[in-house]
């Protein structure tokens, strides 16, 4: 049978009692053309032309190629034909082959040309959007590109050089093999790849980012009448040190500098650093985090700048760096004190000229990324003991934050157990009410040498092995209980759990310019309780006076 001989019954099926068209056995859908010129103006407006043009070149490639292998198995002697996927164009009422010129041998190598004069794609682009600066016949260029490469078994790409939606006459697609093009496919080869709805997926993202972004500011903005608890995005603070670096980190969130974050471990240097990137500009792009000091120099470098393939053993495929990654956004370096000198020069080449060089490529990618880098060891000791490069360094270190150990912000220690111990419910679906006095006075005295990550650790496994409706100093690990590290041995006195209370009190009053009406609610007693506490205060005063 041959293509001219092809009438369309004896492809296509209709079973209009079910609601089906087929061919053979593949389900059909007749589209309106107006209704897909529409959905082109609604990817284009929503995601822009770059991902709008990838998402329906992709549908054209993915169509092209399932037609080919429905027609390999069903009409394999109309595969076996150059027309057949021109053909096919016609037959679904997209566009009129006007020219076909075909060329496969040795000699010049396969080639293949075709005009159209009626391509529904030109007509509803340049009904929609008038005449484009460039060809836009997408899904038809795509789908010839699938068909030819399943038919042919090998990578196929056509491009269109003259397009009605452009204002030329008629429209044309030339295709080649993929070595054949050279330089020339560069342009279009992106459209075809995954990296294009990375594009898509990327833009989604980011749109939703903002979103939450503008939610979490307003859950700040009412966290301004929380009155026993401030909880800015993820960071849960009452001490003065701590709003000051709060404060502080918004700040620096307005520019675009190079920050470190130090502190000991387990003090919170990622969630400041992610409060940091959540609070920039550069809020709805990658925030991406890499534990330097976990990682041997060889991986490091191959996490960072990424490698080509056969780069080294085991490199079998292309690997996208984090700095990549990280591309428009931020790249979190924790435990940047533990790279090595020589993974030091590497770093201090990106961050100064702006652009990584994957292991083994020959090829520098440019890339723009916010630095947050983070360590426990106190860097500028590093450089004097020459284990830390001083240019890299100072090209880091423009902001330094420093965050205090927990044991040094001592009300702060209640109130983030608290916020965990409601997180860990949740999360095992208990109903621990809350710590006993000799539990809170417990969590008070001891030392938190693993800091904030240490307490997370003490309270769920509390919950965990908590058998009533307060969690009792049993529950804590013998670490706490037979050798605390007291603060007396840190240079802050232990204090009775009366002493606390009153301490509480009156820096919450204090806080409040003395008004005792705002203390009340912020404390959660009542008008009789504050004022016989505050009796008693004034009391022990005057016998410690007397005394």
């Amino acid at each position: 049978m041959l293509i001219n001989d092809i009438d369309p019954k004896d492809f296509l099926e209709f079973v209009p009692e079910e609601g089906i068209i087929k061919l053979k056995d593949q389900r059909m859908l007749l589209f309106d053309a107006v209704a897909l010129g529409l959905l082109r103006k609604e990817l284009i407006d929503t995601f822009g032309h770059f991902a709008a043009r990838s998402i329906l070149t992709r549908f054209g490639y993915a169509h092209g190629w399932r037609t080919a292998e429905l027609l390999r198995s069903e009409y394999p002697t109309i595969f076996s034909q150059d027309e057949g996927g021109s053909y096919l164009h016609m037959l679904f009422g997209l566009t009129r082959t006007c020219d076909f010129n075909h060329s496969d041998n040795l000699a010049s190598g396969f080639s293949m040309q075709v005009c159209w004069d009626n391509s529904y794609e030109a007509e509803q682009h340049h009904l929609l959007f008038g005449v484009a600066e460039e060809p836009i016949c997408w899904t038809l260029t795509g789908f010839a590109s699938g068909y030819e490469s399943c038919k042919q078994e090998r990578e196929v790409y056509f491009i269109e050089d003259k397009c009605r939606g452009a204002g030329d006459p008629f429209c044309r697609i030339v295709g080649k093999f993929r070595e054949d093009w050279g330089d020339e496919l560069e342009a279009h080869q992106p459209f075809y790849s995954m990296e294009s709805a990375d594009t898509l997926l990327k833009g989604l993202t980011q749109k939703l980012k903002r979103t939450e972004l503008d939610l979490k500011r307003q859950q700040e903005q009412l966290s301004l009448y929380n009155a026993n608890l401030h909880n800015i995005s993820g960071l849960v603070t009452r001490s003065n040190e701590m709003k000051r670096i709060v404060e502080l980190a918004r700040r620096i969130a307005k520019v675009d500098s190079s920050v470190v974050v130090s502190g000991e471990s387990g003090v919170g240097k990622e969630r400041v650093s992610r409060f940091i990137h959540d609070h920039s500009s550069r809020a709805s792009g990658p925030f991406v985090a890499v534990n330097c000091g976990a990682l041997t120099e060889t991986l490091l470098e191959s996490e960072l700048f990424g490698h080509k393939k056969g780069a080294f053993t085991g490199a079998d495929r292309d690997h996208i760096g984090l700095f990549e990654q990280a591309n428009e956004g931020t790249l979190f370096l924790d435990e940047i004190g533990d790279i090595s000198a020589a993974m030091q020069v590497k770093l201090l080449r990106a961050l100064q000229e702006k652009e990584i060089r994957r292991v083994g490529d020959s090829q520098d990618r440019k890339v723009n990324v916010r630095i947050i880098a983070a360590t426990h060891r106190n860097l500028s000791e590093e450089v004097k003991a020459n284990r830390f490069r001083a240019d890299l360094y100072y090209r880091l270190c423009v902001i330094e934050l420093t965050i205090p150990p927990l044991r040094d912000r001592a009300e702060d220690i209640l109130f983030i157990a608290k916020v965990i111990l409601e997180q860990v419910n949740k999360d095992m679906n208990r109903n621990v009410i809350g710590f006993s006095p000799k539990a809170s006075e417990l969590l008070l005295s001891y030392g938190w040498p693993g800091n904030v990550r240490e307490l997370q650790n003490v309270v769920e496994r509390s919950v965990a092995l908590c058998m009533g409706q307060e969690i009792t100093p049993g529950d804590f690990p013998e670490t706490m209980t037979q050798n605390p590290v007291l603060k007396s041995q840190l240079s802050t006195p232990t204090l009775s759990l009366e002493e606390m209370e009153m301490e509480y009190i009156l820096s919450v009053l204090k806080s409040c310019g003395g008004n005792k009406t705002l203390a009340m609610e912020k404390l959660k007693i009542g008008k009789t309780t504050l004022y016989r506490k505050l009796n008693d205060y004034r009391k022990l005063s005057e016998e410690l006076v007397t005394a």
